[in-house]
């Protein structure tokens, strides 16, 4: 029996027809994987990227009753109209400010959650701070917002103390526009520093632990091995992660900061979510919504990308 081998079976032409007969022999044998992705894969499909073709109507003077084929077609006149109406600017400055400051002050919580949590050596009492620091991540921002009004409102608990402890007259907390942004920071840093700090204990799993001690025998106290070694070892998880959030600097998240706004901070605590919201669907404004929020994810994407390139210029590995 004569036997073909491999050199002469690569140089065999491969048909069209044959290759579509191999592609469909390997999606039958891995069809039970695809058919476990399909409800994944259609609901990113009808619900993330069909929606996207009514961005069109950021372009139209959107009228319900025309609909998308009879609207007229104003070209970029809404997009101009952002940076001509002064209350789009001062949403777009809040916006920022409030991006930043979580940027600034709240990205690094989970780090250092994580590190100190690595150098805890009791088991029992380190997975129990790890619970009680990620719990707050199920609690919805209804909830959150619920209890934070328990706590400041005029005859809230915070109050009761100050003036029943200290003598002090109470202070309206949630009516003070200098304490918004404070407050909105704190609440993200509770209910989400915990479950962030998961992130980066995973990958203090993954520093070699021969590199402890080899810094212990070369007499490397403890805050040494943490800046020379355990820093450098998740350097590339603290950028990836850093990417990814600069791509949603200007997404405040629209529950949380919907449900603290009040008259008395309406200035300086309406972003671009909830003028969205505002303009949108209760004025009805919707080529302008439209406009305002595919600017959003524009400047979302260039600075994902930047941020990207610039990662990689200074050796780390980036998101792609």
């Amino acid at each position: 029996m004569r036997t073909v081998s491999n050199e002469t079976a690569a140089q065999v032409p491969v048909t069209s027809g044959s290759k579509w007969n191999l592609i469909r022999r390997k999606l039958w044998r891995s069809r039970m994987m695809y058919l476990f992705v399909l409800p994944g894969t259609l609901y990113f499909l009808i619900y993330k990227y069909v929606p996207l073709l009514g961005s069109v109507i950021a372009f139209q003077e959107y009228s319900p009753f025309q609909g998308f084929l009879h609207s007229d077609w104003v070209g970029f006149a809404h997009f101009r109209k952002i940076f001509d109406n002064p209350e789009v600017v001062q949403v777009l400055i809040n916006t920022i400010t409030l991006s930043f400051l979580q940027i600034a002050v709240a990205f690094p919580v989970p780090i250092l959650l994580a590190l100190m949590l690595n150098e805890t050596r009791n088991e029992w009492f380190k997975r129990l701070i790890q619970s009680l620091v990620y719990l707050p991540h199920f609690l919805s921002w209804v909830v959150v917002v619920g209890l934070v009004t328990i706590f400041l409102r005029s005859d809230g608990v915070v109050n009761g103390l100050l003036e029943h402890v200290f003598g002090i007259e109470p202070i309206l907390f949630l009516q003070q526009p200098y304490l918004f942004k404070p407050l909105i920071v704190l609440e993200v840093i509770w209910k989400e520093a915990g479950w962030g700090t998961i992130v980066f204990l995973a990958a203090l799993a993954g520093v070699n632990p021969e590199l402890y001690e080899a810094a212990i025998v070369d007499g490397a106290n403890r805050w040494r091995r943490i800046w020379h070694i355990t820093l450098p070892g998740i350097r590339s998880t603290i950028v990836i992660l850093l990417i990814l959030r600069l791509g949603t600097v200007l997404d405040n998240g629209f529950e949380q900061i919907f449900l603290m706004l009040n008259p008395y901070v309406q200035e300086v605590g309406n972003v671009l979510d909830t003028y969205v919201y505002y303009k949108g669907i209760l004025q009805s404004d919707f080529s302008f919504a439209t406009a305002v929020g595919l600017f959003k994810s524009v400047v979302g994407l260039v600075l994902v990308v930047a941020a990207n390139k610039l990662a990689k210029k200074f050796g780390e590995e980036g998101i792609y």
